[in-house]
């Protein structure tokens, strides 16, 4: 196992005690997320149920035996546990890179907690090294890059990747992203975008940081 699967795996056991016994929790998508799911399974954590954000994150709680329920059957979640691919020192966020950015957002609006998980590698000074996911109406894809494009972004079309809503994925790259709550609702604007892989409205409380000294605990500033 590589050091950087391990710094997953420790930070996914870190996030095991924020989940309340018998309670219905958000789950995220990633290969971290992965990681806490099976550490749920491994601490023999019973839930009431989940709310998932991705087909993949449901398979794996439906395995371990979670109920999943629809998003619209309850009206708020006490923790959602999730990962980044890039969070700032506000705990503004990049997500994304596995295309259910959409459906993340929805379960964290809902969520009183929201516990990023991830390694150390995910904290930067400044976001915008990882590109930019935006979840496009497939319609709208060319007028949408080229407004992306005007934005000062270099937009690439993820091709072969839809997501689990039916849409597609525009990656954006070259961004400097100084001010991510303008940025995020700049992006939403522009007609035919679902929406965008920056959580900087509803950013995360908690972050478990993974790194080669333990797992570090901080707190939304």
């Amino acid at each position: 196992m590589s050091p950087q699967d391990e710094l997953k795996r420790a930070v996914a056991r870190a996030a095991v005690p924020f989940v309340p016994a018998h309670a219905v929790i958000g789950v995220g998508t990633g290969s971290t997320v992965d990681c806490f799911i099976d550490a749920l399974g491994e601490a023999g954590v019973q839930l009431a149920g989940a709310v998932s954000s991705s087909e993949r994150s449901t398979a794996k709680l439906r395995a371990l035996g979670v109920p999943i329920l629809d998003c619209n059957d309850v009206d708020s979640l006490p923790v959602y546990i999730d990962g980044a691919d890039e969070i700032d020192p506000g705990f503004s966020m990049i997500k994304g890179g596995g295309a259910a950015l959409t459906r993340e957002k929805i379960v964290a609006a809902i969520s009183t907690t929201f516990v990023c998980i991830a390694d150390a590698s995910k904290r930067v000074p400044v976001l915008g090294r990882f590109p930019l996911p935006v979840e496009v109406i497939p319609m709208a894809r060319r007028q949408v890059m080229r407004q992306l494009a005007e934005l000062g972004g270099e937009p690439v079309w993820r091709e072969g990747v839809l997501t689990d809503n039916g849409n597609l994925i525009i990656d954006v790259r070259g961004l400097t992203i100084d001010d991510p709550r303008a940025t995020e609702a700049r992006i939403n604007q522009i007609a035919g975008v679902v929406t965008n892989g920056l959580f900087a409205a509803r950013g995360a409380d908690v972050l478990l940081l993974g790194t080669a000294d333990g797992v570090q605990r901080l707190d939304r500033p």
